[in-house]
């Protein structure tokens, strides 16, 4: 690590106890390194949600002690540098690509969200750099803005974006065909429904940081940051920012203290302290403060939803038609896109058969900042509008909301089903997992705790929620195995830990396909240099084509390594049995270590023809359909009329993530899921004013679930292997917030029907619920 200085201890992932490193305070995260010399930087951040720059002076900041640099738009449009575009560009009904508009690396004539980076200060300490940021002059001539998804689209709406008219980004559709309308016309019954699903952000433990280098005699930029995939933000920084080859960006990462979805975004803040560390010749080291990362983060979730259910008389679903003005915030980040079309559209079917479905998006520019992916991405919404269309009709169908689910779930004797939305569920037993859950919730036993409950003067409800997912993503992903002179393994993948448990999941699998010990596995993750792929971690895809990429590479190193034992034992390459990590020749005992036979080709002087000359190589998995995590959650509340508070006493998750291969971070990821799906319903949700200020920007205010509200959780597993890949894997990182923020709706509802209430949109804080009761 030459040009950083820095030993990157990262990337020595030898340390498969990763949880203990953690727990002791032994991790090492972005803002724990500095680099001799460093400077520091502070950002001058628009006050407004929609102003012109009228004046931008930095005399007076530049005059100040310490203050070696103030990089503003001029310095960004004299380096030639782009701006950061989208990654995933659809096209809408008309055709028509999505209106792109890339972020700016630092506004120049108009801010169009509080927090939009104008300037940056570089000086040799924060404090100065704070002090320079204080100095910057700069005179604004404020315009009229918008924050809602509604009033953004109404005729009389400030315009956010020139190239997006009507602040309509792309009107995308799927599916409105006259076999729909035509089961529309002739349904026995039609339930319609309107959501409101409020903005929020991820607000991970640890902050956006960095720290830039620049080498000016190779030309080359060094970043250490806080990401979810090294090589996607040096494609970004290479390709869009600085315009230069690949090679001449590098992206480390360290440890990441949760990545949520926002981390995946290329930031303008990066490129900008690249450029500073270029003007000053110098590294330059900036952290987020937690203000900064509620203005600045991208935001999650941010829909507003229309949608209609088709039944016949039997309650059958015959049709559905969804609607969504899914919020991209003033710019079109990374992978908008894909998160407010296709991952909606692909989990409308759900466990349900349903013969047809449509949808139509609506992304909607307004006045704060970007939107993106935020823990299911899309996914739980299409959950979310399923299952309360079903509460919303069982009543008026006169059937419980058990047996109108059970009515609609997809067989297993249906598999592999083809769904209306043309994904292909390879494997699932949904009425076998309802059952589990029902059981293990004690369902049939709610109606005497309801009962209790109200001599306590208390509400109490229950909520169900049957779901499926789709996890996988961008359908490619490659593992490097190398063979090291000291005789190690070692695995290079660029997914990445950020919490997950990579570290013990990966070299685990190695270890047991090579037949290795696991002290002679390092898992090499977070080094733009020398990590191959492209595709960040997300979308619940690490494990079933990481791990599936892995495994292929495995068994490409067995197969090289064939001849060369077959040589070594003197026996033919047929009779050879590989097993416990050595080469066996068939009826003996006599066998050679897989790590010796990497030995020995390595030494070799003469290669035979048709022969490896190493047992390293590069295997790529591709995948040939998506996976299908499913489950079924149960939540149970009590609330207090006189108060408003709503108390979950317990929730009930039963989850089909296919093969676990490690139980305890399945579960744990799935709790983690549960946790930020209740907090959706607690209350976490973004309050902009009309003049878009942002008004709870604080951990004080804005209500993340703690340790006293979340309730126990009864979990479960069912076990269904996925068919289409070897490992059986299924994503289980989001599938806990799918199954969690319906249910959860679902029981507080079900509670306040007990006082006529039928509609609540989210959150359900304590005044909002109780004013919702006097109402």
């Amino acid at each position: 690590m030459s040009d950083t200085g820095y030993k990157f201890s990262s990337a020595q992932a030898g340390d498969h106890d990763e949880l203990n490193e953690l727990v002791q305070g032994r991790g090492t995260y972005t803002s724990d390194i500095s680099l001799p010399g460093q400077l520091h930087a502070c950002f001058v951040r628009s006050p407004w949600a929609h102003a012109r720059i009228t004046t931008l002076s930095t005399e007076a900041a530049l005059a100040l002690p310490g203050v070696r640099a103030v990089v503003t738009a001029r310095d960004v449009a004299q380096a030639g540098l782009g701006s950061i575009m989208p990654l995933v560009i659809l096209k809408g009904s008309n055709g028509q690509n999505m209106h792109c508009s890339g972020m700016p690396l630092l506004a120049e004539h108009e801010v169009r969200h509080v927090g939009e980076p104008v300037a940056l200060v570089v000086a040799e300490t924060l404090e100065q750099a704070m002090n320079g940021a204080e100095a910057v002059v700069i005179d604004y001539d404020p315009l009229p803005c918008v924050t809602d998804l509604r009033a953004a689209v109404a005729a009389d709406a400030p315009q956010v974006q020139s190239v997006a008219p009507g602040n309509i980004a792309m009107d995308w559709s799927l599916g409105e065909t006259a076999e729909l309308q035509a089961a529309f016309a002739q349904a026995h019954h039609v339930q319609e429904i309107e959501l409101a699903d409020p903005m929020l952000t991820g607000a991970p433990m640890e902050p956006k940081a960095a720290l830039a280098q620049f080498d000016a005699s190779s030309g080359r930029y060094t970043l250490i940051a806080s990401t979810q995939g090294v090589k996607n933000i040096q494609h970004v920084l290479s390709q869009q920012v600085f315009k230069v080859p690949a090679e001449q960006v590098r992206v480390l990462t360290p440890k990441v203290g949760g990545g949520f979805g926002l981390k995946s975004q290329t930031y303008p803040e990066q490129a900008v302290l690249l450029l500073a560390a270029r003007l000053t010749g110098q590294p330059v080291k900036w952290t987020a403060t937690r203000l900064e990362c509620f203005l600045t983060d991208t935001h999650g979730r941010n829909t507003h939803i229309k949608g209609q259910m088709a039944f016949d008389a039997q309650g059958r679903i015959t049709a559905l038609r969804a609607d969504f003005l899914c919020g991209v915030g003033a710019y079109t980040s990374g992978y908008i896109g894909v998160v407010s079309t296709m991952n909606i559209y692909n989990c409308l079917s759900s466990v349900y058969r349903m013969p047809v479905l449509s949808m139509r998006s609506r992304l909607v520019h307004t006045h704060v900042m970007a939107g993106g992916p935020y823990r299911g991405a899309g996914r739980p919404e299409a959950i979310y509008l399923v299952e309360q269309l079903l509460d919303a009709v069982a009543p008026r169908l006169g059937l419980d909301r058990i047996e109108l689910r059970r009515r609609n779930l997809v067989p297993v004797s249906a598999m592999p089903y083809k769904a209306a939305n043309g994904q292909t569920y390879d494997s699932g037993e949904f009425e076998a997992i309802l059952d589990k859950a029902l059981a293990l919730a004690d369902w049939s036993g709610f109606e005497a705790r309801r009962q209790e409950s109200a001599r306590r003067g208390l509400l109490r409800g229950i909520g169900v929620c049957c779901f499926l997912e789709v996890a996988g993503g961008i359908l490619e992903e490659p593992a490097d195995i190398r063979f090291t002179p000291e005789g190690k393994v070692a695995l290079h993948l660029g997914s990445q830990g950020m919490g997950q448990g990579v570290h013990a999941i990966y070299p685990k699998l190695v270890a047991q396909k090579l037949g290795v010990s696991l002290s002679d596995v390092i898992l090499v993750t977070g080094d733009s240099d020398i990590v191959p792929g492209s595709v960040p971690t997300v979308a619940s895809r690490t494990t079933m084509m990481a791990g599936t990429a892995t495994t292929l590479a495995c068994e490409e190193s067995i197969r090289r390594g064939r001849p060369w034992a077959a040589r070594a034992l003197e026996a033919a390459a047929d009779d050879l049995r590989f097993e416990s990590g050595r080469y066996v020749v068939a009826g003996t005992d006599h066998g050679i270590d897989l790590l010796e036979v990497a030995r020995q080709v390595r030494q070799a002087t003469q290669v035979p023809e048709g022969w490896s000359p190493t047992l390293d190589n590069i295997s790529v998995f591709k995948a040939p359909s998506l996976n299908y995590p499913n489950g079924c959650h149960i939540s149970e509340v009590e609330i207090d009329p006189e108060t408003g508070v709503v108390d979950f006493v317990v929730h009930t998750a039963v989850d089909d993530a296919g093969v676990m291969l490690d139980p305890v971070r399945v579960e744990g990821q799935i709790m983690g899921g549960v946790a930020q799906g209740l907090g959706q319903v607690m209350g976490e949700m973004l309050h902009y004013d009309e003049q878009g200020q942002l008004l709870n920007a604080s951990y004080m205010d804005y209500p993340m679930p703690r340790s006293d509200n979340v309730p126990p959780m009864r979990l479960a597993h069912h076990e269904v292997p996925c068919t289409t890949h070897p490992l059986g894997v299924k994503g289980a990182g989001e599938s806990g917030v799918a199954g969690a923020w319906p249910a959860a709706v679902s029981a507080v509802l079900d509670a306040l029907r007990q006082r006529g209430v039928e509609h609540m949109d989210l959150p359900f804080t304590p005044d909002r619920v109780w004013r919702t009761l006097q109402g």
